[in-house]
């Protein structure tokens, strides 16, 4: 859906935002799916554990110092915002992860996302990873998820500007599930 709304003469589409919330999808499975491949990541090599991924996800809940997960050529003075809400849910293959802060910083969601599938594949422990993100170790944060996955999903200001339908949630929902056809018809009886 598409809208459009207008505004005071001092709003901007960026500064006068008081959060912004971004989904990862990650599909989890052996065998690709063609139909998935341009909005998912496929990490097939280990079932992710999402419940490890779920709890270190939580921990940045709050407003920290996120140095650890800004790429280089980032402009900004500091690096520091805060996490409002955070989700991560398993949907048969898929693994859903919602993120909403304040603001991000330049590649934040993709180096968090490369960080919390070591995380669910074990070569990272939560415990490691909070100390990563702690102590702003960007050196040691090497993996940044691929582009594929990642979507904007909503942008809130102080006020609302659009309507709900627009606003809310405007990316779809995948399912792999394929649900039973419907029962056919008998056929009719010949004249």
């Amino acid at each position: 859906m598409q809208a459009a709304a207008a505004v005071p003469s001092d709003w901007h589409a960026c500064f006068s935002a008081v959060s912004r919330r971004y989904r990862y999808t990650i599909h989890n499975a052996r065998q690709p799916n063609l139909f998935l491949a341009p909005f998912c990541w496929h990490r097939y090599q280990l079932r992710l554990d999402e419940q490890l991924m779920r709890t270190s996800l939580g921990r940045l809940l709050g407003h920290h110092d996120f140095s650890a997960f800004q790429r280089a050529g980032s402009s900004r003075s500091h690096a520091r915002t805060t996490v409002q809400e955070v989700s991560v849910e398993r949907q048969g293959d898929l693994i859903v992860t919602e993120i909403q802060a304040s603001g991000f910083l330049y590649g934040m969601v993709r180096l968090l996302m490369g960080q919390l599938v070591a995380v669910g594949e074990g070569r990272l422990s939560p415990v490691e990873f909070e100390r990563r993100w702690r102590e702003r170790a960007r050196g040691e944060v090497k993996e940044a998820a691929p582009p594929q996955g990642l979507c904007l999903l909503r942008v809130g200001y102080p006020e609302p500007v659009f309507p709900k339908a627009a606003w809310y949630d405007c990316q779809p929902r995948y399912l792999l599930e394929i649900p039973d056809p419907p029962e056919l018809l008998p056929p009719l009886p010949a004249p």
